[in-house]
């Protein structure tokens, strides 16, 4: 047998490696977008900023050391420069799609920051394994605008995963509505009508506030919102306002129905002595029909002045000398405190014996119609 060359020897003493072998090394060299392994064979490995991660800016300078020990994966042998090519992401990505595999099979809860946000939906990675959660399964509600997810840890769980045809699906969606069919749950359980609570202003309509009471929705309806008159919600509330009301009714669907119409703020306390018949009251006209003006004489207590008590003189209807928001004062000749029915008179202050006779049940009536509109 003859001797082997140096040469020779030098090159059995190298291990064989091949296109997919996992092989382990020793960082010898690091710059901002490379890394170089000794991996025991004739020539280093090299890894790109590209085949590390899927971060296009990182500094690689940043996260290896010299010295560190690190796997990879073989993706080229000898190549124009005579290097080994390696991937550190390629390998990461087969143990994500593994880990993930494992999750999808067993329903694991996975919790992974949002590495981009797409026209469909949002991009998460575990372990360098991508994971696409469409703008459906976001969350339980529409969300107009997913670029407030950038950068953020969500929790998900995968309900779909083929790693061959790169389509794994996550979904954040379920995680919520079970999130929040348990805090219903509970919330329920505790509450009970006449409670009172404090919300968050979640929604607003012209019907209505629809305020977060930690979990469940309750609706503040535009008529228990105040004593008072209520034009729009939306000048009396913004969406993030703490609220606070008290549950008026449950229904058997589990609906609420909040109120802040407090039976202690009711502006008819005391209203016998307030607006006794015969006391001079002032008031700003709320609003006018045909037959009457509304005199708003505190929050949630109007009264009519029926045109025939506005003057002394004949007058044809109301806005011929009255305008929303004018300040009157007039006297009270009826008051009907279980009805929350008051009859007032500007021309009981003027021409007292002829008020007096016109006054009769007509402007009561009048009252009666009118408000229950």
């Amino acid at each position: 047998m003859s001797e082997m060359s140096f040469e020779q020897m030098l090159e059995e003493s190298f291990k064989t490696i091949r296109n997919g072998d996992v092989v382990e090394g020793t960082v010898i060299s690091v710059k901002p977008d490379e890394i170089v392994l000794n991996i025991g064979y004739k020539s280093d490995g090299i890894i790109t900023r590209s085949e590390y991660t899927n971060d296009n800016n990182l500094d690689l300078t940043t996260v290896v050391n010299v010295d560190d020990a690190m796997t990879a994966k073989v993706i080229k042998v000898n190549d124009s420069e005579g290097q080994v090519l390696l991937s550190y992401k390629r390998l990461a990505q087969e143990k994500g799609n593994e880990r993930l595999k494992e999750a999808f099979e067993n329903q694991e809860v996975l919790k992974a920051k949002v590495v981009q946000v797409l026209n469909g939906g949002l991009s998460v990675v575990v372990d360098e394994a991508r994971v696409f959660i469409p703008a459906s399964l976001v969350s339980d509600t529409f969300e107009k605008d997913l670029n407030k997810f950038k950068d953020q840890e969500i929790e998900f769980v995968i309900i779909e995963c083929d790693p061959h045809k790169r389509r794994i699906i996550g979904d954040r969606k379920q995680l919520l509505v079970k999130e929040k069919a348990k805090a219903q749950e509970e919330l329920m359980s505790k509450i009970t009508v006449g409670d009172v609570v404090t919300g968050t202003v979640k929604n607003i309509t012209n019907f209505g506030v629809f305020i977060d009471l930690g979990g469940v929705d309750g609706l503040l309806h535009i008529s228990e919102m105040s004593w008072g008159r209520v034009e729009n919600p939306s000048k009396m509330f913004k969406v993030g306002d703490e609220v606070k009301v008290f549950i008026k009714e449950i229904n058997d669907n589990n609906k609420i129905a909040l109120s802040k119409k407090f039976p202690e703020e009711n502006p008819w306390n005391g209203a016998s002595d307030r607006f006794a018949v015969g006391n001079v009251v002032s008031g700003k006209v709320a609003r006018m029909t045909d037959f009457g003006a509304f005199v708003e004489l505190a929050p949630g207590v109007d009264a009519l002045l029926h045109v025939s008590q506005i003057a002394k003189e004949h007058i044809e209807k109301p806005s011929d000398v009255l305008k929303v928001g004018q300040e009157v004062e007039a006297k009270i000749v009826e008051f009907r405190e279980d009805e929350h029915k008051i009859s007032l008179s500007i021309k009981a202050l003027i021409a007292p014996e002829e008020a007096d006779e016109e006054v009769s049940d007509v402007d009561i009536e009048a009252v009666a119609e009118a408000t229950e509109e």
